[in-house]
């Protein structure tokens, strides 16, 4: 590795240059030196571990290399940094590395040899975007929640919650036994960049990997239940497209060998609007085992599009009707008439986001037995021990 000098106002723009020819790398550090500050290595492992420590605005990489080869750098340094400008430099393109440069967010393909003011004035091009491309980012924290600006961003943050996903549990208590009826499985990250159920979700949607996360959190879910006892039940969050996912179906898929013991909450808070076939399908999760919950309600879509397609066995009501209850005469109403009716459907029902003794006392006085919320167990590792 080598190092070069240059002028204070050009310090802030740090390149790395990555060839294992001696006379390549050479030659590009006399293009550039005058303007930037240089690093060059002939190895990527070398320039990775660089990048690793931050501080680089842009790369500049051959393609075809002993060891890790540019394409294979490129994907690393993705790993590292969402935005950082990668130029490939190859005396032999092809159609197919042009293709996966492309895929992962090449900045520039370049092939040799190229002219002197043309990689100058490339670089200098890729650093101001860089710290352009850092700006947002800071705009993006400063007005929200942080999260990638751009499609080859977000997928990097994705990927890196995906890493960190695991499943966490809440019971579910019957107040007249204190025994637990069931757990919901609840998804969580450790990724700073996709903290939340919301973001993960909404990276999802965006990424058009729904399927993808519904069947992570699925195989994740379903790991600890052995442990759990045999006529304990497990509550699994859908996303009503995850009803079009074949895994839901397949008798080997994990969480298909155990359906007896699983209920598919479908969230009222997303339309069933657009899905084909949503009946046939519900109807072939029935046959493998599976129960049927609608979740959110009170809080969802208004009309009769949840129940009509699902036609679920068990309903849970939302913690907005929930919260305050005992102060509430109307939300007492409310949920006494719900109840009422779920009964005369012969639907079970599950109240959820039940936080003071007040409220269990209520809801239990209108004759919602099963709850769920902080007041009995915070959501934990299988399987978190409840207070009454």
């Amino acid at each position: 590795m080598r190092s070069s000098s240059i002028s204070p106002e050009s310090r802030s723009a740090t390149v790395l240059l990555v060839d294992d020819d001696p006379l390549a790398l050479r030659a590009m550090e006399r293009s550039l030196q005058p303007s930037f500050q240089v690093f060059s290595y002939d190895s990527g492992e070398e320039a990775i571990e660089h990048v690793s420590r931050g501080g680089v605005s842009v790369v500049l990489s051959d393609i075809t290399m002993p060891g890790t080869s540019g394409l294979e750098l490129l994907r690393s340094i993705r790993r590292h940094d969402a935005d950082l400008p990668v130029i490939l430099i190859t005396g032999a393109p092809t159609l197919e590395s042009a293709t996966q440069a492309i895929e992962h967010g090449v900045f520039r393909y370049l092939s040799k040899p190229f002219d002197r003011e043309q990689l100058t004035s490339c670089v200098r091009q890729a650093s101001r975007l860089y710290r352009l491309a850092r700006m947002k980012r800071e705009a993006l924290e400063l007005a929200g929640p942080p999260g990638a600006s751009d499609r080859i961003g977000l997928d990097v943050s994705f990927r890196q919650a995906l890493e960190t996903l695991w499943v966490a549990f809440q019971p579910i208590v019957s107040v007249s036994t204190g025994k637990v009826f069931g757990y919901e499985a609840l998804m969580r990250s450790a990724d700073a960049a996709l903290p939340t159920p919301m973001h993960l979700l909404d990276a999802a949607e965006r990424l058009d990997a729904l399927h993808e996360l519904g069947q992570l959190i699925r195989r994740r879910a379903v790991e600890p239940l052995a442990r759990a006892p045999k006529d304990t039940l497990l509550f699994v969050n859908l996303h009503p497209k995850d009803l079009m996912d074949p895994d839901l179906t397949d008798p080997e898929a994990p969480l298909t060998r155990v359906a007896e013991r699983v209920i598919l909450e479908v969230t009222e808070r997303a339309s069933l609007g657009g899905l084909d076939d949503v009946q046939a399908r519900v109807a072939r999760l029935r046959t493998l085992g599976f129960r049927v919950a609608v979740d959110d309600l009170g809080a969802g879509y208004a009309g009769l599009t949840s129940f009509a397609l699902l036609e679920p066995e068990i309903v849970k009501i939302d913690m907005t009707l929930t919260r305050d209850i005992d102060k509430s005469q109307v939300k007492q109403k409310l949920v006494s008439s719900l109840t009422g009716l779920c009964r005369e459907m012969n639907l079970t029902i599950v109240t959820e986001g039940v936080e003071t003794r007040e409220e269990r006392d209520t809801l239990a006085a209108l004759g919602c037995d099963l709850l769920q919320g902080y007041l009995f167990a915070r959501p934990g590792r299988a399987f978190p021990e409840i207070t009454l």
